[in-house]
């Protein structure tokens, strides 16, 4: 029969015990470790989530702001331009029915130069014995609307200045970061 060392068959199974025992506690302890980093990183990221979605609705307010500036301006410019054509249709009417007559101011030295205008003033008249000549109605029509395409222009053009205005103003507080 075979001797069994008993000694050293009880010192092997007090190694391998040991040795499940350290290797039991490192376990437990590097898994309380990575639990609390698994927490620390979903803190973190939760709060990156949160201050991220902060941002992206401040900037949402900051272009539903400037939407509703360019609106505003936008609204401002039809009635700018609707005013205007109305004003030009009265005036052209006006002109068409003879109620109104245009007439230009003469320089008094061309009419001693034998234009034969008459130098004398309405009882109502506003100049003075000034020398003027009436404008026949369908020149005055095509001055009417040259004027018009003036007045469109100038009206256009003051609402592209503002949209432009609009557009800095509100990327400006975009690179701020300030609220409009």
């Amino acid at each position: 029969m075979i001797a069994v060392p008993w000694k050293a068959v009880g010192a092997i199974v007090l190694v391998l015990i040991g040795a499940g025992s350290a290797w039991q506690f490192q376990d437990w302890r590097y898994g309380k470790q990575l639990a609390e980093q698994a927490r620390l990183h979903a803190e973190t990221l939760n709060q990156l989530t949160q201050a991220s979605a902060t941002a992206q609705q401040a900037e949402q307010d900051k272009r539903l702001a400037l939407e509703q500036r360019l609106t505003a301006s936008e609204q401002t410019h039809f009635e700018k331009m609707t005013d205007a054509q109305k004003n030009q249709d009265r005036l052209r009417d006006r002109l068409a029915t003879s109620d109104l007559r245009l007439s230009v101011l003469l320089d008094a030295t061309d009419a001693a130069k034998g234009c034969g205008v008459p130098a004398t003033a309405d009882a109502g008249g506003v100049d003075h014995a000034a020398v003027r000549a009436r404008l026949d109605p369908a020149h005055a029509q095509r001055i009417i609307a040259i004027t018009d395409e003036g007045d469109r222009g100038l009206i256009a053009l003051q609402a592209c200045q503002a949209y432009i205005r609009a557009l800095n103003d509100g990327s400006a507080l975009l690179l701020r970061g300030a609220h409009p």
